[in-house]
């Protein structure tokens, strides 16, 4: 069954195939057969890494059901979304000591498995840093060690200004704070975020690279080498298509609803990995076409095997 979803993303990759639009599965994913933990019984792989599942490669389960799905597919981590990314997915009520948050704290301790990062904190203009304590607090109960940030002011005095004071409030509770590059967004380069961390100088303020941004937005390696040191906390991981959006609209599309499984794409994974040594991974690899027709466990499964895959390719055993 993996080997039939990984012939379908590699012919989505070779011919540029545009986005269209059971465990856990929600009614849109009617296609799925169910499928259940005791279902599964997976051999164990030997990760040259840590690996993190991505709370958006698995968004139609509960976060909950996340860190058992993470666990069964044999990762050693998992990423929690205690804050929404957009207004149409699944609502949860994540921050401080709710029921889904005891749940998620019960799994991770049954389980062994533990969390990598938190999301999202979005870089307003609108932004105090105050109001994030609570957040902080909740990914620090979690275990969490890194903050998925993304820079969404267009006066970026004021971004970098509120980005500074976040991290001063996220020191004290272990916590990296990372913005994601991303084409749509006013921190859209690895460049432009390496000139933000030369500004505000804080040891716990990062740059995460995500392969999908960091190619459509043709950035160079040479700027991820030249990031001020220690700037690199972790990183993600997924494949692309060949062809390229033609607008900004379909980046964003693919981004959110149409990416590859790592090393069944176009992207140069293994020469990426060279300039992102020894970092943890999180594998975000959304695919809404597969979300209909394989349920979250195995997606996860296969985005892991395949991950696997590119690190020895890369001689990481």
């Amino acid at each position: 069954m993996l080997s039939n979803r990984r012939r379908f993303l590699q012919g989505a990759a070779a011919t540029g195939v545009a986005a269209t639009a059971g465990l856990w599965s929600h009614a849109a994913s009617a296609k799925v057969a169910p499928v259940t933990l005791k279902d599964r019984n997976y051999e164990p792989l030997k990760l040259p890494r840590p690996i993190s599942l991505a709370a958006l490669t698995v968004l139609d389960v509960s976060p909950a059901n996340q860190v058992l799905c993470a666990a069964k597919a044999g990762y050693s981590h998992v990423g929690i979304r205690l804050v929404p990314a957009t207004p149409t997915e699944t609502q949860y009520d994540m921050i401080g000591d709710t029921p889904m948050i005891r749940e998620v704290e019960a799994n991770l301790k049954a389980t062994g498995v533990k969390v990598l990062d938190i999301e999202i904190l979005r870089i307003k203009p609108d932004t105090r840093a105050v109001n994030w304590k609570a957040f902080f607090e909740t990914g620090a109960r979690l275990g969490a060690t890194q903050v998925l940030c993304a820079g969404n002011d267009p006066d970026i005095n004021r971004l970098t200004d509120n980005y500074a004071e976040l991290c001063e409030l996220a020191h004290p509770y272990g916590l990296n704070l990372s913005i994601e590059p991303m084409p749509w967004c006013n921190v859209s380069t690895v460049k432009q975020q390496g000139e933000i961390l030369r500004k505000i100088n804080r040891p716990n303020a990062g740059c995460l690279v995500d392969p999908i941004h960091f190619y459509r937005a043709k950035n160079d390696y040479k700027d991820i080498d030249n990031l001020p040191a220690g700037s690199l906390k972790y990183c993600q991981m997924c494949d692309i298509t060949a062809e390229m959006p033609d607008t900004m609209d379909g980046i964003l599309y693919q981004a959110r609803n149409f990416r590859l499984s790592p090393g069944t794409g176009a992207a140069d994974l293994v020469q990426l990995l060279k300039h992102l040594p020894n970092l943890p991974i999180s594998i975000e690899a959304c695919n809404a076409n597969l979300a209909l027709t394989m349920s979250p466990l195995d997606r996860a499964r296969m985005y892991l095997e395949d991950m696997v895959a590119v690190l020895n390719a890369a001689g990481e055993h």
